[in-house]
Protein backbone atom coordinates (compact mmCIF):
# COMPACT_ATOMS: atom_id res chain seq x y z
CA UNK A 1 0.00 0.00 0.00
CA UNK A 2 1.42 3.62 -1.06
CA UNK A 3 2.23 5.85 1.87
CA UNK A 4 2.92 9.25 0.81
CA UNK A 5 4.36 9.74 3.79
CA UNK A 6 7.06 7.18 3.20
CA UNK A 7 7.84 9.00 0.11
CA UNK A 8 7.66 12.33 1.22
CA UNK A 9 9.22 11.81 5.12
CA UNK A 10 6.78 14.28 6.00
CA UNK A 11 6.43 12.12 9.02
CA UNK A 12 10.06 13.09 10.24
CA UNK A 13 8.47 16.59 10.51
CA UNK A 14 7.14 16.01 14.15
CA UNK A 15 10.15 14.65 15.71
CA UNK A 16 12.65 17.04 17.61
CA UNK A 17 16.16 16.58 17.31
CA UNK A 18 17.44 19.15 19.79
CA UNK A 19 14.80 17.39 22.56
CA UNK A 20 15.41 13.94 20.88
CA UNK A 21 19.12 13.22 20.58
CA UNK A 22 20.70 12.42 23.83
CA UNK A 23 24.29 13.86 25.35
CA UNK A 24 26.99 12.78 22.41
CA UNK A 25 30.17 13.62 24.59
CA UNK A 26 33.15 11.39 23.98
CA UNK A 27 31.76 10.79 20.71
CA UNK A 28 33.73 10.53 17.06
CA UNK A 29 31.64 10.47 14.37
CA UNK A 30 32.38 10.96 10.49
CA UNK A 31 29.49 12.08 7.70
CA UNK A 32 30.20 11.16 4.03
CA UNK A 33 29.02 14.64 1.75
CA UNK A 34 29.14 16.20 5.01
CA UNK A 35 29.45 19.56 2.95
CA UNK A 36 25.86 20.15 1.40
CA UNK A 37 22.29 19.01 2.10
CA UNK A 38 21.26 16.01 4.13
CA UNK A 39 24.86 15.46 5.63
CA UNK A 40 25.31 19.63 6.37
CA UNK A 41 22.43 19.35 7.98
CA UNK A 42 22.67 16.07 9.96
CA UNK A 43 26.10 17.39 11.21
CA UNK A 44 24.30 20.72 12.63
CA UNK A 45 22.03 18.67 14.68
CA UNK A 46 24.29 15.81 16.21
CA UNK A 47 27.01 19.37 17.00
CA UNK A 48 24.16 20.76 19.19
CA UNK A 49 24.70 17.72 21.52
CA UNK A 50 28.35 17.85 22.23
CA UNK A 51 30.23 14.95 20.59
CA UNK A 52 33.84 14.83 20.80
CA UNK A 53 34.61 15.65 16.93
CA UNK A 54 32.65 15.38 13.97
CA UNK A 55 34.60 14.54 10.33
CA UNK A 56 32.97 15.88 7.41
CA UNK A 57 34.07 13.94 3.82
CA UNK A 58 34.11 15.97 0.78
CA UNK A 59 35.56 16.29 -2.73
CA UNK A 60 36.25 19.22 -2.34
CA UNK A 61 38.07 20.85 0.43
CA UNK A 62 37.34 24.72 -0.28
CA UNK A 63 33.48 23.74 -0.36
CA UNK A 64 33.90 22.12 3.18
CA UNK A 65 35.87 24.78 4.53
CA UNK A 66 32.68 27.17 3.61
CA UNK A 67 30.25 24.42 4.93
CA UNK A 68 32.44 24.15 8.49
CA UNK A 69 32.69 28.09 8.63
CA UNK A 70 28.69 28.09 8.70
CA UNK A 71 27.99 25.21 10.88
CA UNK A 72 30.60 27.34 13.21
CA UNK A 73 28.08 29.95 13.21
CA UNK A 74 25.45 28.25 14.26
CA UNK A 75 27.68 26.53 17.02
CA UNK A 76 30.85 27.63 17.61
CA UNK A 77 31.88 25.00 19.85
CA UNK A 78 31.85 22.92 16.90
CA UNK A 79 34.88 20.62 16.70
CA UNK A 80 34.76 20.03 12.88
CA UNK A 81 37.07 18.32 10.47
CA UNK A 82 37.60 17.98 6.85
CA UNK A 83 38.50 13.89 4.80
CA UNK A 84 38.88 14.82 1.48
CA UNK A 85 37.14 11.84 0.03
CA UNK A 86 36.44 10.84 -4.10
CA UNK A 87 34.22 7.50 -3.86
CA UNK A 88 34.55 7.06 -7.45
CA UNK A 89 38.20 6.30 -6.81
CA UNK A 90 39.05 3.34 -4.34
CA UNK A 91 42.45 4.87 -4.11
CA UNK A 92 41.40 7.94 -2.72
CA UNK A 93 39.31 6.38 -0.43
CA UNK A 94 41.95 3.99 0.75
CA UNK A 95 43.95 7.13 1.11
CA UNK A 96 41.03 8.72 2.81
CA UNK A 97 40.44 6.31 5.65
CA UNK A 98 44.60 5.83 6.41
CA UNK A 99 44.55 9.04 7.21
CA UNK A 100 41.57 9.50 9.32
CA UNK A 101 42.46 6.37 11.36
CA UNK A 102 45.97 7.82 11.94
CA UNK A 103 43.89 10.66 13.48
CA UNK A 104 41.64 9.19 16.00
CA UNK A 105 41.33 6.41 18.34
CA UNK A 106 37.74 5.50 18.04
CA UNK A 107 34.72 5.99 15.29
CA UNK A 108 31.07 5.61 17.22
CA UNK A 109 29.02 6.72 14.22
CA UNK A 110 29.54 6.17 10.80
CA UNK A 111 26.99 7.88 8.53
CA UNK A 112 27.49 6.85 4.55
CA UNK A 113 25.41 9.91 3.32
CA UNK A 114 27.10 11.09 0.05
CA UNK A 115 25.81 9.17 -3.61
CA UNK A 116 25.00 10.34 -6.89
CA UNK A 117 21.81 9.81 -9.23
CA UNK A 118 20.55 10.02 -12.65
CA UNK A 119 24.28 9.99 -14.03
CA UNK A 120 24.76 9.39 -18.00
CA UNK A 121 26.36 6.08 -18.96
CA UNK A 122 29.94 5.67 -17.46
CA UNK A 123 32.03 4.02 -14.65
CA UNK A 124 34.58 4.66 -11.66
CA UNK A 125 37.99 4.72 -11.77
CA UNK A 126 37.92 0.99 -10.83
CA UNK A 127 35.32 -0.04 -13.53
CA UNK A 128 32.44 -0.06 -12.10
CA UNK A 129 28.74 1.15 -13.37
CA UNK A 130 28.91 4.64 -12.01
CA UNK A 131 26.23 5.12 -9.64
CA UNK A 132 26.58 1.36 -7.95
CA UNK A 133 30.33 2.12 -8.07
CA UNK A 134 29.67 5.39 -5.86
CA UNK A 135 26.91 4.87 -3.79
CA UNK A 136 27.79 1.24 -3.12
CA UNK A 137 31.08 0.22 -3.69
CA UNK A 138 32.58 3.55 -2.45
CA UNK A 139 30.86 3.05 0.45
CA UNK A 140 31.45 -0.58 0.89
CA UNK A 141 34.93 -0.13 0.68
CA UNK A 142 35.13 3.15 3.33
CA UNK A 143 33.04 0.90 5.77
CA UNK A 144 35.77 -2.08 5.03
CA UNK A 145 38.46 -0.12 6.11
CA UNK A 146 36.86 1.44 8.78
CA UNK A 147 35.66 -1.56 10.55
CA UNK A 148 38.98 -2.60 12.38
CA UNK A 149 38.02 0.58 14.46
CA UNK A 150 34.44 0.60 14.66
CA UNK A 151 35.29 -2.85 16.20
CA UNK A 152 37.92 -1.57 18.36
CA UNK A 153 35.11 1.34 19.91
CA UNK A 154 32.27 -1.34 20.09
CA UNK A 155 34.70 -3.74 21.78
CA UNK A 156 34.69 -0.84 24.90
CA UNK A 157 30.86 -1.41 25.64
CA UNK A 158 29.76 1.71 23.96
CA UNK A 159 26.88 2.00 21.29
CA UNK A 160 28.56 1.78 17.91
CA UNK A 161 26.37 2.61 14.16
CA UNK A 162 26.43 2.87 10.84
CA UNK A 163 23.75 4.07 8.92
CA UNK A 164 23.24 3.94 5.00
CA UNK A 165 21.43 6.17 3.28
CA UNK A 166 19.35 4.52 0.51
CA UNK A 167 16.05 5.80 -0.98
CA UNK A 168 12.36 5.12 -1.75
CA UNK A 169 13.17 4.87 -5.35
CA UNK A 170 15.02 1.37 -4.58
CA UNK A 171 12.05 -0.31 -5.15
CA UNK A 172 12.47 0.65 -9.10
CA UNK A 173 15.39 -1.70 -9.31
CA UNK A 174 15.47 -4.59 -12.09
CA UNK A 175 13.80 -7.43 -11.88
CA UNK A 176 15.89 -9.57 -9.64
CA UNK A 177 17.30 -7.19 -7.62
CA UNK A 178 20.50 -6.84 -8.94
CA UNK A 179 22.06 -7.82 -12.13
CA UNK A 180 25.23 -8.69 -11.40
CA UNK A 181 26.55 -8.87 -15.25
CA UNK A 182 26.21 -5.03 -15.48
CA UNK A 183 27.83 -3.79 -12.19
CA UNK A 184 31.48 -3.56 -14.32
CA UNK A 185 29.49 -2.39 -17.23
CA UNK A 186 28.38 1.01 -18.29
CA UNK A 187 24.62 -0.62 -18.41
CA UNK A 188 23.61 1.64 -21.16
CA UNK A 189 20.92 -0.76 -22.11
CA UNK A 190 19.23 0.29 -18.47
CA UNK A 191 17.57 3.64 -17.79
CA UNK A 192 19.62 6.28 -15.27
CA UNK A 193 16.89 6.21 -12.71
CA UNK A 194 16.77 2.42 -12.99
CA UNK A 195 20.89 2.46 -12.36
CA UNK A 196 20.63 4.25 -9.53
CA UNK A 197 17.82 2.26 -7.87
CA UNK A 198 20.15 -1.12 -8.16
CA UNK A 199 22.46 1.25 -6.25
CA UNK A 200 19.81 1.74 -3.38
CA UNK A 201 18.76 -1.62 -3.40
CA UNK A 202 22.59 -3.00 -2.75
CA UNK A 203 22.31 -0.11 -0.07
CA UNK A 204 20.08 -1.73 1.70
CA UNK A 205 21.01 -5.75 1.43
CA UNK A 206 24.58 -4.28 2.19
CA UNK A 207 22.84 -3.18 5.61
CA UNK A 208 21.39 -6.78 5.99
CA UNK A 209 24.36 -8.78 5.78
CA UNK A 210 26.63 -6.17 7.33
CA UNK A 211 24.70 -7.05 10.51
CA UNK A 212 25.15 -10.76 10.19
CA UNK A 213 28.59 -10.28 9.91
CA UNK A 214 29.34 -7.41 12.52
CA UNK A 215 26.78 -7.88 15.47
CA UNK A 216 28.39 -5.85 18.08
CA UNK A 217 27.74 -2.89 15.22
CA UNK A 218 24.05 -1.52 14.85
CA UNK A 219 23.76 -0.36 11.18
CA UNK A 220 20.62 0.22 9.22
CA UNK A 221 19.41 1.78 6.13
CA UNK A 222 17.45 4.63 5.82
CA UNK A 223 15.45 6.44 3.76
CA UNK A 224 15.39 10.25 4.36
CA UNK A 225 12.24 11.00 2.47
CA UNK A 226 12.08 13.48 -0.58
CA UNK A 227 14.66 16.17 -0.11
CA UNK A 228 15.10 19.30 -1.86
CA UNK A 229 18.82 18.81 -2.26
CA UNK A 230 21.14 19.08 -5.17
CA UNK A 231 20.85 15.20 -5.72
CA UNK A 232 17.76 15.92 -8.21
CA UNK A 233 19.45 19.07 -9.84
CA UNK A 234 22.61 17.16 -10.78
CA UNK A 235 20.24 13.69 -11.95
CA UNK A 236 20.75 15.31 -15.49
CA UNK A 237 20.80 11.68 -17.56
CA UNK A 238 16.52 11.40 -16.74
CA UNK A 239 13.68 11.76 -19.37
CA UNK A 240 11.67 14.88 -20.12
CA UNK A 241 8.72 14.16 -18.01
CA UNK A 242 11.36 13.10 -14.95
CA UNK A 243 13.06 16.55 -15.24
CA UNK A 244 10.01 18.13 -15.26
CA UNK A 245 8.24 16.33 -12.32
CA UNK A 246 11.97 16.70 -10.58
CA UNK A 247 11.98 20.30 -10.86
CA UNK A 248 8.61 21.67 -10.86
CA UNK A 249 5.68 18.92 -9.39
CA UNK A 250 8.15 17.53 -6.69
CA UNK A 251 9.71 20.81 -5.51
CA UNK A 252 6.04 22.48 -5.06
CA UNK A 253 4.19 19.43 -3.40
CA UNK A 254 6.00 16.56 -2.11
CA UNK A 255 9.66 17.48 -1.20
CA UNK A 256 10.37 18.26 2.02
CA UNK A 257 13.10 20.41 2.90
CA UNK A 258 16.51 19.18 4.05
CA UNK A 259 15.66 20.80 7.61
CA UNK A 260 12.39 17.95 7.67
CA UNK A 261 14.48 15.21 5.75
CA UNK A 262 17.82 15.13 7.75
CA UNK A 263 16.15 14.09 10.83
CA UNK A 264 15.57 10.40 10.02
CA UNK A 265 19.02 10.11 9.64
CA UNK A 266 19.80 11.54 13.00
CA UNK A 267 17.13 9.55 14.73
CA UNK A 268 18.55 6.27 13.53
CA UNK A 269 22.15 7.10 14.23
CA UNK A 270 20.10 8.05 18.27
CA UNK A 271 17.63 6.04 19.04
CA UNK A 272 17.51 3.70 21.09
CA UNK A 273 14.87 1.51 19.45
CA UNK A 274 16.63 0.45 16.20
CA UNK A 275 17.02 -3.19 15.14
CA UNK A 276 20.22 -3.91 13.40
CA UNK A 277 20.08 -4.90 9.57
CA UNK A 278 16.91 -3.36 9.18
CA UNK A 279 15.60 -0.95 6.39
CA UNK A 280 13.39 1.93 7.55
CA UNK A 281 11.09 5.00 6.19
CA UNK A 282 10.68 7.81 7.85
CA UNK A 283 10.03 8.09 10.36
CA UNK A 284 11.28 5.24 11.93
CA UNK A 285 8.94 2.72 9.86
CA UNK A 286 10.44 -0.78 9.28
CA UNK A 287 9.34 -3.56 7.62
CA UNK A 288 8.58 -1.62 4.21
CA UNK A 289 10.16 -1.94 1.43
CA UNK A 290 11.10 -3.95 -1.86
CA UNK A 291 11.37 -8.11 -1.07
CA UNK A 292 14.29 -8.04 -2.80
CA UNK A 293 15.65 -5.85 -0.10
CA UNK A 294 14.51 -8.76 2.80
CA UNK A 295 16.37 -11.40 0.41
CA UNK A 296 19.07 -13.16 2.61
CA UNK A 297 20.49 -15.01 -0.11
CA UNK A 298 20.48 -11.70 -2.22
CA UNK A 299 22.34 -10.05 0.45
CA UNK A 300 24.98 -12.55 1.13
CA UNK A 301 25.42 -13.13 -2.96
CA UNK A 302 26.24 -8.95 -3.11
CA UNK A 303 28.25 -9.30 -0.14
CA UNK A 304 30.73 -11.90 -1.15
CA UNK A 305 30.71 -10.17 -4.50
CA UNK A 306 31.51 -7.37 -3.11
CA UNK A 307 34.25 -8.44 -0.93
CA UNK A 308 35.82 -10.55 -3.84
CA UNK A 309 36.24 -7.18 -5.60
CA UNK A 310 37.06 -5.13 -2.69
CA UNK A 311 40.07 -7.58 -1.04
CA UNK A 312 41.94 -6.85 -4.10
CA UNK A 313 42.29 -3.45 -3.22
CA UNK A 314 42.90 -3.77 0.77
CA UNK A 315 46.44 -4.60 0.36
Amino acid sequence: MLRLGAITGSNAATYNPDESIPPLNGKTMLVTGGSTGLGKQAIIYLAQHSPSEIWMTAQSIDKAKVACADIRKQIPNANLKILQIDLASLNSIKKAAATFVAEVGRLDLLILNAGVMGTPPGRTEDGYEMQFGINHMGHAFLTKLLLPLLTKTADTGVDVRVIVLTLYSHRNAPVGGILFDTLKTTAEHLPSLKRYAQSKLANILYVRQLAKEYPKITVAAVHPGAANTDLSVAATDVGFIDRVMGRFVYRLFIFQSVEVAAKHQVWAATTTNLKSGEYYEPLGVAGEGRPEGRDDDLAKELWDWTEEELKKHVA
